[in-house]
């Protein structure tokens, strides 16, 4: 199932905190971009993030989902409804993100 623009447009208003903060359209799911780096995407009308130890510690008791079939199990993000926590996720995440890779 592909996740709704709906869904899209409502975890880009929850991110409105952080900046930069993009999106890139990837088979109907959405990859999340901060500050220039893979954090996490939209699946299935899920936001996951990458598993990082800084994700983990902010996010103990997270459920582990797999966004896609083969994929690596990430972390659900349970508190969508909270902006001050997301700013505190994706910022502690971001020191330990990899900028993309150069073609």
């Amino acid at each position: 199932m592909a996740s709704s623009k709906d869904y899209l447009d409502f975890v880009l208003d929850q991110l409105s905190l952080l900046h930069p903060i993009s999106y890139r359209a990837m088979m109907g799911e959405y990859i999340l971009y901060y500050q220039g780096k893979i954090v996490g995407g939209i699946y299935d009308d899920r936001l996951l993030v990458k598993a990082t130890d800084a994700a983990k510690k902010v996010m103990p008791e997270a459920p582990w989902e797999i966004p896609y079939e083969g994929a690596k199990p990430m972390l659900l993000v349970e508190q969508i409804d909270d902006r001050e926590f997301l700013k505190e996720l994706f910022d502690a995440m971001a020191d330990e993100l990899l900028p993309p890779k150069k073609l």
